[in-house]
Formats: structure tokens, C-alpha cells, sequence
């Protein structure tokens, strides 16, 4: 997480979804910078710890943006970062697993280790499912992102990137996708809420 303090701007970087290029272009302008562990801050810490703070201390209300990706490539995002890992017997490897047994892990009821990656919908939203950023983007129209930070930062940002992991195949099979997609529909609605608004979902936060 980065707060922007002259743009009134505070960047929710929600994991693969291309957050360190975002954070390396932007981290010049950054009064804030939350780095390793509070990294990836969800909205909703955000919301109930920090902007009070921000509001009461600094006098700063800042708009939050942050940007989504397709649940399923999301999760095969997080397979393959996962697959790079140089210790084969890491609890975090998913070396030796297809993406089908992944995914159940992924939503099963107590995730083994290398399944642990959280869900964009709890980076996002409340308890409740309301969404807490002001500005939502589609990660597969980058164009569309690029322009609202131009605008907002009055300058190109160029986004570079990083930490790409090596192509790794990783189909999933119907049955397992639909079982995703069941799991885990407050995600796939949120993403579906921003398709239909054309890749920039915005919201009043109260």
C-alpha cells in the first residue's frame, strides 16, 4: 500500500495483479509507503484503521483505487509463482500438484500452506460485501488503469514489469472450475460488477 498525499490517492494492491510495477513507478510521489507484511493491506483495514487516522491527523481523505483480476487467472497466478519455488519439499511449492488439486485446496475449509493466498473479494470489500475502493480496474484493460494515473499524477506513468513467473500449463478441468465459481461467487460477482461498468468500477464510500 501507498498513500499519495498531493493526489489525494491511496493504492490498494491486491496480490497478482501486477502491484509491484504500480508501487515501482508510483513509489517516488508515496508520503506513505506500507511495505512486507502490510504490503497488501485489505481495503477493509484500510478503511477502519488508517483513514481515520489519515482524516483526523493529516487532514487527508484520500480516494482508494486498486485494480482486479479474473478470479480463475488470479489463483493460476498464485500456481505458478508458487511452482518457481527453488525448494521442491517447501510447504509453499506446489511443485508435483496440478492446478485441479490447487484450486480444491484453495477452497477447501482449511487450506494446506501452499494454498493460503486469501481472495481478491476479502482484499476489497467489508465484512458485508460492500465494496471499500473508490476506483476498480480491470487488469486485462491496463490501457484504461494507465489513463486514470496519467490524469491523476499529471504525468506518464510507465508501468514496467515484475516478478512475471515462468509459464507453467495449468489447466483446470469444468468440474473444478464450476466448484470455483461456487465457492467463491462473491468474487466472481464483484468481477462481473466491473466488466459490466466497462473495466472502472466507481464507488461513493461513506
Amino acid at each position: 500500500m501507498q498513500i499519495y498525499a498531493q493526489q489525494s490517492l491511496v493504492f490498494i494492491a491486491v496480490p497478482k495483479t501486477g502491484t509491484s510495477a504500480v508501487e515501482g513507478a508510483l513509489k517516488p510521489k508515496a508520503d506513505i509507503i506500507f511495505s512486507k507484511r502490510w504490503k497488501h493491506m485489505t481495503a477493509r483495514r484500510f478503511h477502519t484503521k488508517i483513514a481515520p487516522f489519515l482524516n483526523r491527523v493529516l487532514d487527508l481523505r484520500p480516494e482508494r483505487f486498486a485494480v482486479m483480476r479474473d478470479p480463475e487467472e488470479q489463483i493460476r497466478s498464485w500456481f505458478r509463482y508458487r511452482a518457481r519455488d527453488p525448494k521442491q519439499e517447501s510447504v509453499s511449492s506446489t511443485k508435483g500438484i496440478s492446478f485441479d488439486e490447487f484450486v480444491l485446496a484453495v477452497i477447501s475449509e482449511n487450506a494446506k500452506p501452499f494454498a493460503k493466498i486469501g481472495s481478491q473479494s476479502n482484499m476489497l470489500t467489508s465484512g458485508k460485501g460492500d465494496l471499500l475502493v473508490n476506483h476498480l480496474f480491470l487488469y486485462e484493460k491496463p490501457l484504461q488503469f494507465r489513463a486514470f494515473l496519467n490524469q491523476r499524477f499529471e504525468e506518464e506513468v510507465i508501468l514496467r514489469q515484475k516478478n512475471v513467473s515462468p509459464y507453467v500449463g495449468a489447466p483446470l478441468s469444468p468440474e473444478i472450475r464450476q466448484k470455483l465459481r461456487a465457492a467463491r461467487s462473491q468474487e466472481f460477482d464483484l468481477y462481473a460488477r466491473l466488466q459490466d461498468a466497462g473495466g472502472h468500477l466507481q464507488t461513493a464510500i461513506g
